[in-house]
């Protein structure tokens, strides 16, 4: 299959994830409400990385790669071997319901209707009625903005001294971000 992954349509998109979420154990009724959502055509964001259909679903793909390619090279040892998959795919799950499309130009705009705010807490939040993660995978999605996370400074440090992989999830969001621009 296709690895670049812009140039998939939704279907291709659904494929892929199913391939590298097998393990995981993601229920139908998950998987049912994240295409609903849009989980799988919606942006990464308005104007920088994965701004374009499907680029949320992108995003998250290229942070997964990066984080199995990390834990091999780095040999991490994560709590539960799905976490690499459960974090990098849904960190930004926030985001499903986050832009919509203006209708006269076509750019993507940001919705002024959520009732959460927090980038890593509505994800964890989102991700919390589908599954049970680990204290792990909640301090690596919370956390996975890293130095951006300015008011909870202290509390980043800590979740990294107790657990590496969160300093890795956020290495792992940057490379797809800001080197790839995914």
């Amino acid at each position: 299959m296709a690895t670049d992954t812009n140039k998939l349509n939704e279907k291709e998109r659904m494929e892929l994830f199913a391939q590298i979420m097998s393990e995981a154990e993601i229920s139908e009724e998950f998987l049912q409400w994240l295409i609903g959502q849009g989980f799988f055509t919606a942006p990464a964001s308005r104007g920088h990385h994965g701004a374009y259909e499907g680029g949320l679903f992108d995003h998250s793909y290229a942070v997964v790669k990066s984080l199995v390619e990390v834990t091999q090279k780095m040999n991490i040892e994560w709590l539960n071997p799905r976490s690499p998959y459960i974090v990098g795919m849904f960190h930004d799950l926030c985001k499903i319901d986050l832009y919509a499309t203006n209708e006269e130009t076509g750019e993507y705009i940001h919705k002024d209707d959520n009732l959460f705010s927090g980038h890593g807490s509505k994800s964890v939040m989102l991700l919390s009625s589908w599954m049970q993660l680990t204290e792990e995978e909640v301090l690596c999605i919370r956390y996975h903005m890293g130095a951006y996370e300015k008011d909870d400074w202290e509390y980043y440090d800590r979740a990294i001294r107790k657990y590496q992989t969160v300093l890795w999830t956020h290495t792992a969001d940057m490379v797809a971000s800001k080197v790839k621009n995914i």
